[in-house]
This record gives structure tokens, C-alpha cells and sequence, in this order.
């Protein structure tokens, strides 16, 4: 993933990871987006389903997402310049046209010089140049390849990499494991200690997706392989560079070393592997090769006491591979890499190689987006809250915020019964459970304070200097954070993200604004359309505090187990019924769905939609819903849940979601209804039916 400086994709519900591939997007991977209602839905706010997009002749026992949207599945076209469409792929296009207006509206009115209004403006219009871009080649460059050129030591190797360093990587909201530098660095509060912000240090170092892309055998990605070498040739040819066939060659090789001395996703994502605070002396003594002192002084952290080490197997063999590989290697490397993730702001001919390579070889797309689009994102991840702060207050009335506070605390309270009716959870972790959930801090639309920017410089004649400016700006708030008090409200997403996230060292969770539209959140739509699908996402988010990493977190969002070892057995069985329920789900010939890696996400969405669906019934005040077109409440809610999950994706994309990504593919999110008893009544799913289970074998765990 190129460095962005925009809040980072988090523990989330992922529905712009399909659509990029909800917050700033990795070349390789999320979003799960999932595409709108038809016309005839837009014009039936009432049902606030697709009627138009259901496949009346699958059974919705056999297949509940082809029965929910084969027909929109059948007629929907992606995008060239799209790897998949979905109903976040729609909702997204409204918040990007909608940002669009905002920033064109802002140079129009020549707002006054250092105002947020004027960088917002500046960044965006330098972006767009294009011709200045290609004039200027690669002269915005040179400094960055001048440092590397210097390096004469593995001192200055140390300096480099420690420059580089940035906050471009987070363990616990997100499933955000990647970064191309060597290493990546989480500022939060620490696993144990609720009051302190800590550092920690996590694998890097490989530009493609994930280290299988490296190291496994399959045919396809065999056949990647081959065509990143050809794309790290052309781009060194293209630059200049001296014996480019050759130093691609080594550079790739390198790759493949770091890739086999990182840590697996599996690994990474068990929280109890990765509690290893190290004292800064510890770096050299556990981690010998890389010059630590240099590295963390080049990086400003020369100060910290402790930094954590996420992967610390990985990081001694990264460190290792700095000693060991002859530092010609090394600085070959670091150019491509420089030349690789800025690309996209070098002349055309750099953009389109690597477009070439993340865009159709990895996700399978044909086309790039519209330049505007491009400098939409780039301006959101620069400058995401002075452009948020814009967007609520022009497009997220109040009103819109009170209802879905309102059915916030409708959710959390119907959770809190839940927990009561378990007969397997034993009283004292029932009464943690509820006082997590009780604590739990919902914020909704947008942050209570907003980033400052006074500090960072945008030109409107230099476009790659403003994202590596912002870059560190970024860079340098979150290090701020080690001196000073913990943020509880700390928002992780800007409100012109349609996404939602569970924050479980916060307790807490952010809704922002640009996900609560239509079709996830229609104020004027029947209780159950928005049940079925906001709440759904409400109920995912809070169950994400229960989930396998979140039920380790207790009501401060302290790393402790608040669970009796009975209750723990019980759950470890549920979850492990799901992992291989999961695990026995198909995307592509060959390819299962990974049900440990993909955990946490299923655990949330079969628990997020238990609860939802409680808390639709709540809403009713006892009284039954009315049928509309035909559909009982019941049908809609788990209709509007489906058609939430509905998506379309290319074959490479999916590829790289199954391999990279925590979240399972909507399509098989979209199943998720088969472990719930209440959709058997509605829909009348039967043995022999493909997606029957008997009530014993139905995941039941919130």
C-alpha cells in the first residue's frame, strides 16, 4: 500500500476495499463494496429494498445472495476503471461527486492564503496539472534519490530507512498489515496500559500485497511474479537506472527474502504473539544488523523508553537481511521503491506502469480512474479532516445523526438482553460482557475536534511535495501522540469514508457520515430495510467487541481475559464451527476462503445480525410488521441485509481478497444468514437445501 496519511482502514466492515482495492485504499486490497438498488427501488423508499434485483428462480435456501441478487448480478456491468462494484461501490460515488462539488465550489471562491479552504484547493489543483507534472519529470524526485545515492554506510542505510519511517500500518482497527517500507509504525494506547500511548514496530518492506504473493506456488501466482519482475525492469528502464534487468532481478530476490522473515496474516493477527514491548537496547541485542540508534534517531523516536514489536521473529530477520545483503542491493531497492510509490505524481508513462501492474495484473482492471478522481482521493488523504469538517456540514443534517444514535442505543440494548438469555455464558463474564457494551462510546457523522493543519505546507505547483509533506505531517501528529494524554474520542476514519469501525483499545466505534445513506441508512425507509442493513452494521461493529481479538479487551479497552476458562471453551468451539464453515466456501476453482484468517469479520457479521435483528423486533413495540409488496418484515430485513452485501468482482481482485484480506468476499458475507434461526421461518429453508443447517449446527455465539 503507498504511504497515506488519511486515518487508516480499520477493524471495519470493509466496503471499499472491494471497491478500491471504506478510508485511504492499498494497491492490492478494504473495501467489500456491495452495489445500489435499481431505479425501482429508488423510487419505493417505503420497502427500501431491490425488488427489481432478486432472482425469484434460485431458492433462497440454495444460494440466499443469488437468490437476493441474481438478477442485478446478471445485468451489472463493472466499471473499466473498477475491480468491483457493489452497494458501497454506489454510496461512495455519491460521497465522491459530493466532494467533488465541495473542493471544485473552494477554488472557485479563492479562499484566503494558509486556510484549510486554499490547501484543499491548491492540493487538489496541483494534482490535477499535468502538464506541469510531465515538465517537471523527475526533478520532485531528485532529493529523495540523492539521499539514497549517498548512502556510503550501513549507518546511512540506517538513516534512510529510519527516515522513512511512517504511520502507515494498524494491527488493531484495521486489517492494515501492509506497508512497502521496511518497517511501519501503530501509535495507540498500549495493550496493558489505558492511559499511555506506545509506539510499535511492525513488518514491512515488499511492494505486492501480502508475502504469499512471493512465496506460494500456485500457477497464477507464479505468473504475477513474472510480471512484477517485468514491471520493476520497465520502471527502473524507464527512470535510467544502469542495468536495470539485472538490478530488478536483485531487487526482486531481496523481496522474496524479506517476505520469507515476515510473519504469516494468521500470526499477526493473534494479539497475545504480539505484546513484546522492548526496551530500546533491546533492538540491538535482539535484532542485531541494523543500526538501531541511527535508525530510531532518523525516525525522531530517540526518545521513547519501550517500543512495541508486533512480529518480533519478523523484525529480527529484517534486521538480519539489513546486515547481511550487500548495501549496493539495498540502495537499488530503496529507488525502486521511491519510484514505484510515487509514481502516480511522475509523468504519465510512470503512472501507467504501475497502473499496469496494481490495476490489471493484481485487481484485473483495465482502466485507470479519471485523473479527478485520483486527485480526490489523494486531497482526502492529505487533507481528510479539513475536507470532512466541509462535508457534514453540508451534507449530514442532524437529523440523520439523531436516528442513528437512536438505533445505536436500540442495538446495544438489545445486546445486553441477549446476553442475559445465553445459558452457556456463566453470570460474572455476563456482567463484563454487559459493562463493555454499556461503555462502549458510539460517535456518529463526525469527530468532536478536528485536525489542525496550520503546520502543513501545500503548493499548487508541487504536487508530489504536498503528499510527502502530508505524509510526514501525518507522520509527526501520530509520534506527538507518545507525550501526550490518550484521545478516548480519537476518530480512525474521516467522515467522508463509507465504512464503520470497531476501535477495541478505545471500546469504541465511529460511524461516519458518508455511510449512513441510502441504501444503508434511508431515514424515510420501513424499519426493517434499515435494520437489515445500517443496523446490521452497527450490530457488526459492536460484536466486533466480542469477536476473537475484541472479546480480549475488557470495558477500557485493556488487554485482559475477563473470561471464565468454561465460557472461553465454549466460545473457542462456536468460533472454530465457523472457521470451517468458512473454510469449506469456494470463491475460485482451488481457492478457498481462509476461516481463520477471515475470523473475527464472520464472527461479527453472524453476531451483528443476531442482534440487529432483536433489535428490529424491539422496534415494533410487540406489534407485527406490516407486509409490503408482498414481503413480511422479516423477508425485507434479511433481504435488505443480502442486498447490503451484494457485489461483483474480477476474477484477480477476488484472487488477492481471499489471499490478503480479513474480510470474506460479500458474496459469502451474504450467507451469513444460514446460522440464523429466524431466517429458516422467513425464507423456509429446508434439508437437502444447500445452505440448511440443522439447529445444531447453526453458529450461535452472541
Amino acid at each position: 500500500m503507498p504511504t497515506t496519511v488519511a486515518r487508516r482502514l480499520n477493524r471495519n466492515l470493509l466496503f471499499l476495499a472491494l471497491a478500491c482495492s471504506l478510508a485511504a485504499c492499498k494497491p492490492s486490497t478494504d473495501t467489500a463494496t456491495a452495489p445500489a438498488p435499481t431505479e425501482a427501488a429508488a423510487t419505493a423508499p417505503a420497502i427500501g429494498v431491490d425488488l427489481a434485483g432478486i432472482d425469484k428462480s434460485v431458492k433462497p435456501g440454495d444460494d440466499f445472495d443469488a437468490f437476493a441478487n441474481g438478477t442485478w448480478r446478471n445485468s451489472a456491468t463493472i466499471p473499466d476503471d473498477r475491480s468491483s462494484i457493489g452497494t458501497g461501490y454506489e454510496v461512495q460515488k455519491k460521497a465522491e461527486q459530493r466532494n467533488a462539488d465541495l473542493i471544485k465550489g473552494l477554488a472557485a471562491s479563492n479562499p484566503a492564503a494558509g486556510s484549510d479552504a486554499r490547501k484543499i484547493a491548491d492540493y487538489y489543483a496541483a494534482y490535477m496539472d499535468e502538464a506541469g507534472i510531465e515538465a517537471r519529470g523527475l526533478q520532485p524526485l531528485q532529493p529523495e534519490l540523492a539521499k539514497i545515492d549517498a548512502i556510503a554506510s550501513k549507518a546511512d542505510l540506517a538513516r534512510v530507512l529510519g527516515s522513512g519511517l511512517r504511520a502507515d500500518v494498524d494491527p488493531l482497527n484495521a486489517t492494515n498489515y501492509h506497508t512497502d517500507n521496511l518497517f511501519g509504525l501503530f501509535v495507540a494506547q498500549g495493550l496493558q496500559d489505558p492511559e499511555h500511548n506506545v509506539a510499535t514496530l511492525m513488518q514491512g518492506g515488499v511492494v505486492m500485497p501480502d508475502r504469499e504473493y512471493y512465496l506460494s506456488n500456485d500457477k497464477e501466482m507464479m505468473e504475477t511474479r513474472a510480471k512484477y519482475l517485468e514491471y520493476v525492469t520497465a520502471l527502473l528502464r524507464l527512470a535510467n537506472v544502469a542495468e536495470a534487468e539485472g538490478k530488478a532481478k536483485d531487487i526482486v530476490a531481496l523481496e522474496t527474502k524479506i517476505a520469507k522473515a515476515q510473519s504469516s496474516i494468521v500470526d499477526t493477527q493473534d494479539v497475545h504473539k504480539a505484546n513484546n514491548p522492548w526496551a530500546m537496547a533491546d533492538f540491538a541485542k535482539k535484532a542485531p544488523g541494523l543500526d538501531w540508534n541511527a535508525y530510531f534517531a532518523a525516525a525522531g523516536l530517540s526518545d521513547e523508553k519501550t517500543i512495541v514489536a508486533w512480529q518480533p521473529l519478523a523484525i529480527t530477520r529484517l534486521s538480519a537481511l539489513v546486515g547481511s545483503e550487500p548495501l549496493e542491493v539495498w540502495k537499488d531497492y530503496l529507488t525502486f521503491h521511491a519510484l514505484s510509490r510515487n509514481a502516480d505524481l511522475l509523468p504519465k508513462a510512470y503512472a501507467d506502469l504501475r497502473f499496469g501492474f496494481f490495476g490489471t495484473t493484481l485487481q484485473g482492471t483495465p482502466k485507470q480512474k479519471d485523473r479527478w478522481k485520483r486527485a480526490l482521493d489523494s486531497t482526502n488523504n492529505a487533507l481528510g479532516d479539513a475536507v470532512g469538517k466541509l462535508y457534514v456540514e453540508k451534507y449530514f443534517p442532524a437529523s440523520s445523526k439523531a436516528q442513528v444514535e437512536e438505533m445505536v442505543r436500540n442495538i446495544l440494548a438489545a445486546f445486553a438482553e441477549r446476553v442475559d438469555t445465553l445459558e452457556w455464558m456463566t453470570p460474572q463474564t455476563k456482567a463484563k460482557a454487559k459493562a463493555k457494551a454499556q461503555t462502549m462510546r458510539v460517535s456518529v457523522g463526525y469527530p468532536e475536534t478536528w485536525r489542525d493543519y496550520g503546520a502543513l505546507e501545500i503548493r499548487a505547483d508541487d504536487p508530489l511535495g504536498n503528499r510527502l509533506r502530508a505524509e510526514e505531517h501525518e507522520y509527526k501528529h501520530q509520534i506527538a501522540k507518545l507525550h501526550q494524554s490518550v484521545d478516548r474520542g480519537e476518530w480512525w476514519m474521516t467522515p467522508q469514508t463509507v465504512n464503520a469501525v470497531n476501535l477495541p483499545l478505545q471500546n469504541a466505534m465511529n460511524f461516519p457520515a458518508a455511510i449512513l445513506e441510502a441504501p444503508f441508512f434511508d431515514p424515510r425507509a420501513d424499519a426493517a430495510a434499515n435494520y437489515g442493513s445500517i443496523g446490521a452494521v452497527i450490530g457488526h461493529e459492536i460484536s466486533h467487541g466480542f469477536d476473537d481479538t475484541g472479546a480480549e479487551f475488557d470495558a477500557q479497552g485493556r488487554l485482559a481475559n475477563w473470561w471464565t476458562p468454561e465460557d472461553a471453551k465454549h466460545f473457542k468451539e462456536a468460533t472454530a464451527r465457523l472457521a470451517a464453515q468458512y473454510d469449506a466456501y469456494e470463491p475460485l476453482p482451488g481457492l478457498h476462503i481462509k476461516g481463520e484468517q477471515t475470523l473475527g469479520e464472520n464472527i461479527a457479521d453472524v453476531s451483528g445480525l443476531t442482534i440487529a435483528y432483536l433489535a428490529y423486533k424491539k422496534s415494533l413495540g410487540g406489534k407485527e410488521a406490516p407486509v409490503i409488496d408482498g414481503l413480511t418484515g422479516d423477508q425485507r430485513f434479511f433481504l435488505a441485509y443480502a442486498q447490503g452485501w451484494r457485489s461483483k468482482m474480477r476474477d484477480a481482485a477476488l484472487r488477492q481478497r481471499v489471499l490478503t484480506d480479513g474480510h470474506s468476499p460479500g458474496r459469502w458475507r451474504a450467507q451469513t444468514v444460514r446460522n440464523i434461526d429466524a431466517w429458516y421461518d422467513a425464507y423456509g429453508a429446508k434439508p437437502g437445501e444447500q445452505l440448511y443447517l440443522a439447529p445444531a449446527d447453526r453458529v450461535k455465539i452472541w
